[in-house]
């Protein structure tokens, strides 16, 4: 009888060894926080995969750089240490000036332009992803960068000196462009160096003035509509070719829903977001049209800036794009 039990009890154990064998976890990191629209819709994402397998696949979403920090998701990636993460992919571009196709201002300054540019680039991207061992799941939108700053701005005269927070090599570029002296910050970290002094503007979306309660530490945002950059959803390529195919035709499926809800939930929130702050006491604004013309001209230079760096594929995507 004692016999019979224990075979029993080795062959539920076989069973249960089993089932967690077929289940697969992994751990995701997202550099932004609960709140924001691209970790709301990463974690619809991964809802959607963990139905669509029946819970073969779970994705453990780490957001607010709380697992891996922003710079390193990529690495991490690439090399296995987690499987799948999302980043912003222009801060690639020191890797790559291929990675800041989005980050030209004034190149694609609205959400129908931006689309048709990630249309146009997606396929470079992808290559040289692939290339990597990176498989490109998807890429969705930030809102349109503008500018933030403690003291009104009718000119690129008035951010001259100013230490202004960057978050990418192109954004540093760009600070140099106006006169400014580029200080990179990770998104966690802006409230504390607008408080003590370290950042006096800098350029981002509404979602991250939202996200950082940009009210409490200065008073202006001019709408720009500078550029709208990318995030994008990678994930190891060995690590999903071990995936059932049914499981990997479940991946992509619920990534172009993600991509397809994202630019729809970026460009909702976007009104939000200026609404948001202005009743927070941000004064929201338009540039004037000096200021305008002048941050155009900024951003012809730097879109021919990075064609050199970048070589054939740069223009090639810039000659798709402009047809």
């Amino acid at each position: 009888m004692k016999l019979k039990l224990s075979l029993f009890a080795a062959l539920i154990a076989g069973v249960a060894i089993g089932g967690a064998q077929a289940q697969t976890k992994w751990d995701m990191p997202t550099p932004y926080a609960e709140g924001n629209l691209h970790t709301k819709n990463v974690k619809q994402f991964a809802d959607d995969i963990k139905a669509a397998t029946g819970g073969k696949l779970e994705f453990v979403v780490h957001s607010n750089a709380s697992l891996i920090k922003h710079p390193d998701i990529k690495r991490a990636v690439q090399t296995g240490q987690v499987n799948i993460g999302e980043l912003l992919i222009s801060v690639l571009s020191n890797e790559s000036p291929l990675y800041a196709f989005d980050s030209n201002p004034f190149l694609a300054a609205n959400y129908g332009a931006a689309k048709k540019l990630w249309t146009v680039a997606r396929p470079y991207i992808e290559k040289r992803l692939d290339a990597q061992g990176i498989k490109l799941l998807y890429s969705v939108p930030w809102p349109p960068q503008g500018i933030y700053t403690k003291k009104p701005l009718t000119s690129i005269a008035d951010l001259k000196g100013t230490k202004f927070r960057t978050y990418s090599p192109n954004t540093s570029e760009f600070a140099k462009q106006i006169g400014a002296v580029p200080t990179t910050v990770q998104v966690p970290e802006v409230p504390q160096a607008f408080i003590t002094g370290t950042v006096d503007a800098m350029i981002t979306s509404g979602a991250t003035g939202v996200d950082t309660q940009a009210w409490d530490y200065l008073k202006y945002y001019y709408d720009t509509e500078a550029f709208l950059p990318h995030n994008v959803v990678i994930v190891n390529k060995a690590a999903f070719a071990k995936l059932d195919p049914a499981v990997q035709k479940a991946v992509m499926d619920a990534a172009a829903k993600a991509e397809e809800r994202g630019w729809t939930a970026s460009a909702a929130d976007n009104i939000g977001y200026m609404k948001t702050m202005a009743s927070k006491g941000i004064i929201v604004e338009k540039p004037n049209a000096k200021l305008l013309s002048e941050l155009n001209a900024i951003g012809k230079v730097m879109a021919q800036q990075w064609v050199s760096k970048t070589g054939p594929d740069a223009q090639a995507i810039l000659n798709e794009f402009s047809r």
